[in-house]
């Protein structure tokens, strides 16, 4: 854990101070950046907004994400028409009592947890690190600020 984590910067609920001075300021982190004069944390947060590090997290995000979902949606939408439309096809069988519908339903599963695992992987790769920067970043502008 780092010694300057911007989330610990105030004590848990019913935890005291070890020299028993309860309500006592945190003494300031060294390297710790200074508020921004006269800027709100409100203000500091649209910065961030607009600056284009989080455009490009925005960015990457939705190149996954809105692919992926429709992708998803029709691969479900095919299913569900096909066991209306066709259902001689989906009670077709395939081996045993097992038929279609149940290996296409199956199949709706696996790429469920296949498309969780490529999310999962995407995000470690391309977002994650560059989110955490500018979280941080947001923390160091904002400690101080009015929030």
């Amino acid at each position: 854990m780092r010694l300057d984590d911007p989330w610990d910067d105030a004590p848990a609920t019913g935890s005291e101070e070890p020299d028993g001075a309860e309500g006592s300021t945190p003494a300031a982190v060294p390297g710790q950046a200074a508020p921004r004069g006269g800027h709100s944390a409100a203000d500091i947060y649209l910065e961030v907004q607009r600056s284009e590090a989080f455009q490009e997290v925005r960015r990457r995000y939705r190149r996954f994400v809105v692919p992926a979902t429709f992708a998803f949606l029709v691969w479900y939408l095919v299913y569900v028409v096909t066991a209306v439309t066709a259902p001689g096809l989906m009670a077709r069988p395939v081996a045993g009592a097992v038929n279609v519908a149940m290996v296409v339903g199956l199949g709706q599963f696996l790429t469920t947890f296949l498309l969780t695992g490529a999310y999962a992987r995407h995000a470690r790769l391309r977002r994650d690190r560059a989110a955490l920067d500018l979280r941080w970043e947001t923390q160091e502008m904002t400690r101080g600020a009015g929030r």
